[in-house]
């Protein structure tokens, strides 16, 4: 900067002090303040509105913003209760019904045609008139395939229609087994007129003497095989030899009778006492803990060594009384073509193998209104006392 520009700032900032002092003096000469003099009071600040109203635009109205509402606190919603897994166990099921085991007396028939004359009408009506309960009725063997169902197919409605019980009974060969019980099961499933079906099952399972190749693992598959094919409703009865000393030396016992519900064994005496087999089979067979309902002799022994002719009906009367004696659930007897009328007598004659009647539900009387006895009536007040 040059020299002349300094001189010239000096002078003007001179001159702004001595118009300031100037001024100030005048307005003392006026009764305005002094200096050194107290500070004038100020007229209080007064609003004055504008003479036009401020457009719109010019300035923006500030306003404080207003304090926000509290927020409810959300009332607390109830837990819900924890998650259980269910487990839905499925039904057992249905147990099968259990065989029902024969009671009474019964007889055998193998030859339709020798029965009555093969009249199932005939046939029944002799039944209930010499007191029996059921029949064996011969449905087939090895030899001879099926047999009889045109015959059932007859019998089977009248004899349900009176209660008699039809059982079929087949000889099987065992060779193989599964034939016999492809056998046996075409009869235990066949259907009679009024859908009739037979009430069990009874094989006649003989030593090889009989023509049968018998060994203890072909009738123990055999048993097996009938049981598991017939299911365990279905009531089997197994026919056995009499357990003679003889037999038991020839004929397993253990590998035939566990499968079945009940055993069935041949006593047929023929020269021995009657009294004396049964018991023996009785005691023996006691140990399967089976039903057992011997079958007594009543066709002529002679060929097999016995005395000629049909048992008299006093050995016949002795083999029942002796079952009996022993715990025999029922009896029948071989068989109906071969007894005689004296054997039929005996048979109706014999003690019953019937359980006893179940006696009837007492009948509840209901109440009917007496008159009160004298301790029962109130006691009437004595008109003398004083209370």
């Amino acid at each position: 900067m040059g020299r002349t520009p300094a001189r010239l700032v000096v002078a003007s900032f001179a001159a702004a002090l001595v118009l300031a002092i100037l001024g100030t003096a005048a307005a003392a000469a006026q009764g305005g303040w002094a200096p050194g003099a107290p500070s004038p009071s100020l007229p209080p600040l007064a609003r004055i509105p504008a003479p036009y109203p401020m457009p719109a635009g010019v300035a923006t109205v500030v306003t404080e913003p207003k304090a926000a509402a509290a927020k409810p606190k959300p009332s607390p919603q109830p837990t819900p209760p924890p998650a259980t897994t269910t487990t839905t166990v499925p039904a057992p099921p249905p147990v099968p019904p259990a065989p029902v085991i024969p009671d009474g007396k019964g007889m055998w028939i193998w030859q339709p045609q020798f029965a009555e004359g093969g009249n199932p009408t005939a046939l029944v009506l002799k039944a209930k008139a010499v007191g029996l309960s059921y029949l064996f009725v011969r449905t087939g063997s090895s030899w001879d395939g099926i047999e009889n169902m045109a015959y059932l197919d007859q019998l089977l409605p009248l004899a349900h229609a009176t209660g008699l019980k039809v059982y079929g009974w087949d000889f099987p060969k065992l060779a193989p087994w599964t034939d016999d019980v492809a056998r046996a099961m075409t009869a235990i499933n066949h259907v009679a007129p009024g859908n009739n079906r037979l009430d069990g099952f009874a094989p006649d399972i003989e030593t090889p003497t009989e023509g049968t190749q018998f060994t203890p693992a072909a009738g123990l598959a055999y048993s097996l095989g009938l049981r598991a094919a017939a299911g365990p409703s279905t009531l089997l009865i197994a026919v056995v030899p009499n357990p003679t000393p003889q037999k038991r030396a020839e004929y397993s016992y253990d590998a035939v009778i566990p499968p079945f519900d009940a055993v069935a064994p041949m006593v047929y005496w023929l020269n021995r006492d009657p009294g004396t087999d049964t018991a023996n089979a009785m005691q023996f067979l006691a140990r399967y803990g089976k039903p057992i309902m011997p079958i007594g002799q009543a066709y002529d022994g002679g060929p097999e060594g016995g005395p000629p002719g049909v048992p008299p009906p006093a050995e016949i009367l002795k083999f029942m009384a002796v079952a009996k004696q022993y715990g025999a659930t029922a009896v029948s007897f071989w068989s109906w073509q071969h007894a005689n009328q004296p054997a039929w007598i005996a048979i109706k004659d014999g003690p019953s193998f019937l359980p006893p009647p179940k006696p009837a539900a007492p009948q509840s009387t209901p109440p009917t209104a007496t008159e009160p006895t004298q301790q029962q009536k109130p006691a009437k007040p004595d008109k003398n006392s004083k209370s």
